[in-house]
């Protein structure tokens, strides 16, 4: 490994005061990317990265190429039914990206399709290969088929910002319409008929708080709603019945709905019920009724019926339960799907009949740790339901629920090559006692042959009750197949164990996120199953990753934070930065409450860290990032090789992705083998 020094940041004392406290950030300047000095360093950290990590190079590419040989390079989805198409993609090897096609549909059964032919027929609605060119980045963020199967929306990000170009396609003639939107959001929505599209943009601070009505054929676009209250996001989507508009603007914290007949694309839309502070709440159309799923004196959520002509009375029809979670609500012609987390898993409800609960039962699997979900289920006359499933040992699967026989039909499962056998693995799940008494939830997967105790990953989240459920992952299979341990710590500020367990790692509980994680550590030490551990987590998790390198240095052989959310007090104090007032609701408002501030400042990584020996630890971000910005692991990068012991502290720098990283699925690999190399070789005493 060569002697090289690591880039030094430059110290430009900043000074800033909030409620008394003076706060000198000499690495404030890194904000600016479009300052040459700031491209310089991070082109200098990437270039001492390159060097510092020469010597896995070899292992790299051996991973890199494990994951290629697991992965069936040409594929397909399962064909899922609209109308009178079925649709699925297909991926060919030695192509970055997924093809978007259908084919005729003549009944429910789905076709037989193979990877290497088309079927007659077939049409291809999108390439994402001859679209991206030779761009270093791809990425679609609206792709929706008209009611009618005639047109097609798409939209296209070239650069990782997430600010997207709107077209349209006519899918009988294959011709590009001339209307084209600049600078849109995710989503969008039709109206019935398809003449007519619903689209939402973005304000300075990266928030979507207008939706649009364009009508095809036109170059003047209606300002259809917009969200003044800068802690609401707004979106538009059209009922799986097709005969509502639904138009949401919530909070972290907070619901308001509009609803509209799609069939009148130029009317006004109605309000649900005006938000009330607290109060979530969502819409599904079950086609003389409505659904309503709330949280309104229901802390795990209840489910109501609500007329169609007077959607603010809420009739109870599944009441709140202490232990179940209900996450999803699916309305079809004849039946209601419901989707809802019990004991750390998910499951699924059926009811037969949509206006009673007599006969309702659960879809029952034999693991003990899955995941399962319902998949798409675009038609809303059918008698089958699509799921998606997976465990840590049973790659992701896609089912047919038939509601006449109540029988499970696979599908598709995804395909493993190399000789993967999944009886040659096993999972557990254990709980760690926290410093509070709480018992916290750990998801452990490895090899049945590995040695225990063993070299570990573990991995964490827990935040906007987001949940980190036990999936199947090809990548991970190289660190299995060397001996390694992967857990999942199911950490407070996650949604695994009920709206309760997010509701105690936020604003000023949040303490309990990080001392969950470490109890889990150190309870995987204690009982046999770890050596070296190894500590990951990308995001909201990266924050967490942060926080528990202040907490416990001493307990991980390595870190590895992506994109992560380590400058969390400077951002949530500046207004003008995306997304930060949004952020309030699930951090606090340090800006307006001192209290807050205090309590901000006594866990946020960037302000925390200290003289201590820390361990190795790897951050990767990327410079277009619009949700976590590429300054604040740079930052942190800086102050921890200035101030801490230990180390090395390297930082990766993508200059042309976004939050998600590289976009291509052969990019994307080298980038997961580049991480697993620094993590195999961290856990390797």
């Amino acid at each position: 490994m060569s002697s090289n020094m690591p880039p030094v940041a430059k110290k430009v004392p900043t000074e800033r005061i909030h409620h008394g406290d003076t706060v000198i950030d000499e690495y404030a300047w890194l904000t600016n990317k479009e300052d040459p000095d700031t491209v310089a360093y991070l082109e200098a950290e990437n270039a001492y990265l390159k060097q510092e990590t020469a010597h896995l190079e070899e292992l790299q590419e051996k991973v890199f190429q494990e994951i290629k040989g697991r992965t069936q390079e040409t594929d397909l989805s399962v064909p899922s039914r609209k109308g009178k198409w079925w649709y699925f993609t297909r991926t060919l090897e030695g192509k970055q990206y997924a093809i978007s096609t259908r084919v005729p549909a003549t009944d429910e059964q789905p076709p037989v399709v193979t990877p290497d032919a088309s079927l007659p027929g077939e049409q291809v609605l999108l390439d994402g290969n001859e679209l991206a060119g030779d761009s270093a980045f791809f990425s679609v963020g609206t792709s929706a088929v008209s009611p009618d199967g005639t047109m097609l929306a798409y939209s296209t990000d070239y650069k990782g910002d997430e600010r997207f170009t709107l077209r349209f396609k006519n899918l009988d003639t294959g011709e590009i319409l001339e209307d084209q939107i600049e600078n849109i959001f995710y989503g969008g929505a039709w109206s019935a008929d398809g003449s007519t599209f619903f689209y939402t943009r973005v304000d300075d601070a990266w928030r979507p708080f207008q939706v649009y009505r364009h009508t095809l054929g036109t170059s003047e676009d209606t300002l259809v709603y917009q969200e003044d209250d800068e802690r609401f996001w707004v979106g538009i989507g059209l009922t799986r019945s097709e005969e509502y508009l639904v138009l949401g603007a919530g909070s972290k914290i907070t619901s308001e709905v509009r609803i509209l007949d799609a069939t009148d694309p130029t009317g006004e839309f109605r309000t649900v019920r005006p938000r009330t502070t607290g109060v979530e709440y969502g819409v599904e159309h079950a086609g003389d009724f409505f659904y309503v799923l709330h949280n309104e004196n229901a802390e795990n959520f209840e489910l109501a019926t609500a007329p169609l002509d007077d959607p603010a009375t809420w009739t109870p029809f599944i009441a709140h339960r202490d232990d179940t979670r209900l996450l999803e609500i699916d309305a079809f012609e004849s039946h209601t799907v419901v989707h809802f987390r019990r004991n750390g898993l998910t499951g699924i409800r059926i009811f037969p009949n949509k206006v009673s609960q007599e006969d309702a039962y659960e879809i029952e699997f034999p693991e003990p740790l899955y995941d399962v979900s319902p998949a798409g289920n675009p038609e809303f006359d059918t008698n089958r339901l699509r799921l998606a499933y997976t465990s840590m040992i049973t790659p992701s699967s896609v089912y047919d629920y038939d509601l006449g026989t109540h029988e499970l039909i696979l599908l598709k499962q995804r395909a493993v090559l190399g000789g993967y056998d999944p009886a040659d693995y096993e999972q557990f799940r254990e709980w760690a006692t926290a410093e509070d008494g709480t018992k916290v939830p750990i998801s452990i997967v490895k090899r049945k042959d590995a040695a225990k105790p063993a070299p570990t990953v573990l991995y964490g989240y827990g935040s906007y009750e987001t949940s980190i459920d036990p999936g199947f992952s090809v990548p991970r299979l190289s660190l299995l197949d060397r001996g390694f341990v992967f857990a999942i710590a199911h950490v407070r500020g996650g949604g695994e164990m009920g709206r309760r367990w997010y509701e105690e790692g936020k604003l000023t509980r949040k303490r309990n996120t990080f001392t969950d994680f470490v109890a889990a550590a150190r309870h995987l030490k204690s009982a046999g199953w770890s050596t070296e551990l190894v500590a990951r987590g990308g995001s909201a998790g990266g924050l967490l990753m942060g926080a528990v390198a202040n907490l416990a240095p001493e307990d991980f052989a390595g870190v590895v934070a992506e994109v992560p959310f380590v400058d969390a007090l400077n951002t949530i104090l500046d207004p003008s930065l995306p997304l930060t007032v949004i952020e309030w609701d699930e951090w606090g408002d340090p800006l307006h409450n001192a209290d807050v501030y205090a309590y901000m400042k006594s866990y946020t990584p960037y302000e925390n860290v200290d003289g201590r020996p820390y361990p190795p630890i790897l951050a990767i971000t990327s410079l277009n990032d619009t949700r976590v910005l590429f300054h604040e692991p740079a930052k942190w990068i800086a102050r921890l090789r200035a101030t801490a012991g230990g180390g090395p502290f390297l930082l990766k720098t993508e200059m042309g992705a976004g939050h998600g990283g590289r976009s291509g699925r052969y990019d994307a690999w080298r980038e997961e083998a580049f991480a697993l190399s620094w993590i195999i070789e961290r856990g390797t005493p």
